[in-house]
């Protein structure tokens, strides 16, 4: 009955489940300190923390990196600049502290519609029960606008008053309270939407609206995100996300909109290194599902969002539509990151459930570059732990793929390219399986070799050197590279002594495995990647 790649799957599924159950609770389990020893775990899929009230400390944060963490989110949803500086700020100290790249990934708003203010307890809406929405500013709830059977309730984006059709769906809080449109009345700035009650719950001041069945005129990019993009730019943030992306032209936008920075920047000559900021396209609206195969041909990298994308398409899709992305993601050799109540139980429990455990485990056996948690680190109750447990997983998981794959499958749309670095990438596909390879060293100034090898989805880590901040914090969200300072080298020779001890000192290998060295000639030069050899670890004889 084990011989079925299903009976195989459960089995190691039952196998991890135990292995999680037996860490909760407990301080002192062995597998703590292979964790906490960030010089010898290699990290394939890497971890996403969201930072909030229950993690902005820097002892916290210091934490969280120690237990797997290798790029921190900053929502802009929430919070001050001011807040967002302090919050760079003490990243930039836990990385400096613990001597590892981490990288902060701005996330944009978008344009997501709220209700206004509601009355300090909130409103419970009981089923039939009719709601008016109205452009004017009122606080729902207040004696003076509730009649016997309605309440009144105001709106960030007044204008969706006009474009809801009766009969069309308004989903509440998530999805939690679903109304549905049945009268549009009133004329211009006096006109209301009524909807009834189908399933009732309690609302609060500014609770999301999603409208599945309304096709909205609202802008992919509001005021608020063109000054968070300039800040996030200004500071050096490593990555951006787009919210709410319904087409590749919304892309386009925010690029055009970067562009014209660096532009306006180059004619005052205050260029900044960072004017290149890769944009994380998130899908979480049906739209972007109609032309995904351009979004991603247009982004640097994907985030498939499952909490506004459970809400405005039926459940029962979010899997199919999750593993449908990825897979094309690895076709273009984009980086693709799952996200949204991965181990949400742990926001207020020690532990995570059995099928949270598979949800995150199956996600890397897709093969994603990432996995994010958001309330689990932003304000739960055990924010170091959530990440350990999906330390943990992640181990097990990728341990569990490399005894099982054979051959790693080369993007399909890198096919024929011109790039020499795209060709080595796949000669290293077949080297290393060949001759059972350890690791893979890589020299890169800018990071797009090593971007090159990921996308091939190795089954041993890359370890990527460079003597470049910013080149070796974005590549920490790439699948299988582990990036690590090294002063620029002489030549190919003395990178590859450097190489030799480095992995020697550090555990990594030992002497007599082949492990692959790729680099430039000469080396440090941008778009030079064209060498490729085969090392034994401590074989100076070529040196």
């Amino acid at each position: 009955p084990c011989n079925t790649p299903c009976a195989r799957f459960s089995l190691f599924v039952s196998y991890l489940i135990l292995h999680t159950i037996r860490l909760q609770g407990s301080q002192k389990n062995d597998w703590l300190s292979l964790i906490m020893n960030n010089g010898k775990v290699f990290r394939l899929t890497k971890i996403i923390a969201t930072l909030g009230p229950a993690s902005e400390a820097l002892d916290t944060i210091v934490q969280l990196i120690e237990g797997g963490v290798s790029i921190f989110r900053i929502n802009f949803s929430h919070g001050t600049f001011e807040e967002y500086d302090r919050l760079l700020n003490t990243v930039r100290r836990a990385s400096k502290q613990t001597g590892l790249p981490i990288a902060v990934l701005g996330d944009l708003s978008g344009p997501k519609i709220r209700v206004g203010e509601v009355v300090p307890n909130g409103i419970y809406l009981k089923g039939d029960k009719l709601v008016v929405f109205k452009k004017q500013p009122v606080v729902a709830g207040e004696a003076t606008t509730d009649e016997a059977n309605q309440v009144v309730f105001a709106t960030n984006y007044p204008r969706f008053i006009d474009e809801v059709k009766p009969g069309q769906r308004v989903l509440l809080d998530d999805g939690n309270v679903h109304l549905q449109c049945i009268e549009q009345g009133g004329q211009e700035e006096h006109q209301t939407l009524t909807c009834k009650v189908v399933h009732g719950g309690l609302i609060t001041s500014n609770k999301g609206i999603n409208l599945p069945d309304t096709d909205l005129s609202v802008p992919a990019l509001t005021s608020r995100d063109y000054q968070c993009a300039d800040f996030a730019v200004e500071k050096g943030f490593d990555f951006l996300a787009l919210s709410f992306v319904r087409s590749a032209d919304d892309v386009r936008q925010l690029k055009d909109h970067l562009r014209a920075r660096y532009e306006n920047e180059a004619k005052n000559d205050t260029v900044t290194s960072n004017k290149f900021i890769p944009v994380i396209s998130k899908i979480e609206k049906p739209q972007a599902m109609g032309d995904i195969e351009a979004i991603v041909r247009e982004t640097d990298g994907i985030m498939v969002a499952r909490g506004d994308l459970g809400v405005e398409m039926d459940l029962a899709e979010v899997p199919l539509l999750q593993k449908r992305i990825v897979s094309l993601c690895h076709q273009f050799g984009k980086p693709v990151i799952v996200a949204t109540q991965m181990l949400q139980s742990m926001i207020n429990s020690p532990g995570p459930t059995r099928a949270e455990v598979s949800d995150v485990a199956n996600a890397i056996f897709d093969g994603v570059d990432a996995v994010m948690l958001s309330g689990e680190t932003a304000v739960g109750k055990w924010p170091v732990e959530a990440v350990k447990i999906m330390s943990r997983i992640e181990q097990l998981t990728n341990d569990h793929v490399q005894e099982q794959t054979t051959e790693a499958k080369p993007p399909r749309e890198l096919h024929g390219s011109k790039y020499c670095t795209v060709a080595l990438a796949q000669g290293v596909n077949v080297i290393m399986r060949g001759i059972k390879a350890k690791l893979v060293a890589v020299w890169s100034a800018t990071g797009g070799g090593p971007l090159h090898l990921s996308q091939n989805r190795l089954p041993r880590p890359i370890v990527a050197f460079s003597d470049n901040p910013e080149a070796l914090r974005r590549m920490t969200l790439m699948y299988g590279l582990k990036p690590v300072y090294m002063p620029k080298p002489a030549s190919t020779a003395e990178f590859i002594a450097q190489v030799d001890r480095q992995v020697q000192e550090k555990g990594w290998s030992e002497k007599g495995d082949p492990i692959i060295i790729v680099s430039g000639e000469p080396i440090g030069q941008v778009g030079r990647t064209n060498k490729l050899s085969i090392h034994y670890v401590g074989d100076a004889s070529g040196i």
